[in-house]
């Protein structure tokens, strides 16, 4: 899967390019994001502006992404769309992932949390 990758304020964002994320293209998002988390980079943001669909499979490699982070890091999500985020509420991983409205929020709240100043 094709997917952005940026740094800003020294977080790792990651921007997926698919209007889906589902069992078509899952396999590809979990080895993206895998390869991702696997270089040591602590706190992501996952920028989900140009997704429009996400389902079990979809939500089922967020999960193993926060999963194999674990206590070494912090995984948020940013830019939800309306139906992307009514999925995360359905489902209840609104209470398991952070949340933002948008990638500026979410990288500064892993600066407010630690006590970091620019």
């Amino acid at each position: 899967m094709k997917m952005k990758r940026y740094s800003r304020n020294g977080v790792i964002v990651l921007k997926p390019q698919e209007r889906r994320i589902d069992a078509s293209n899952a396999v590809g998002f979990k080895e993206s994001l895998s390869m991702h988390l696997g270089d040591g980079s602590p706190n992501i943001v996952i920028n989900l502006d140009e997704v429009r669909f996400i389902d079990s499979s979809g939500l089922g490699v967020l999960v193993s992404a926060l999963k194999e982070i674990g206590s070494n890091g912090e995984i948020k999500l940013c830019h939800l769309r309306e139906g992307v985020r009514s999925i995360f509420e359905l489902t209840r991983l609104d209470t398991v992932f952070d949340l933002h409205g948008s990638e500026g929020g979410a990288v500064e709240s892993f600066k407010s949390k630690q006590g970091l100043t620019e």
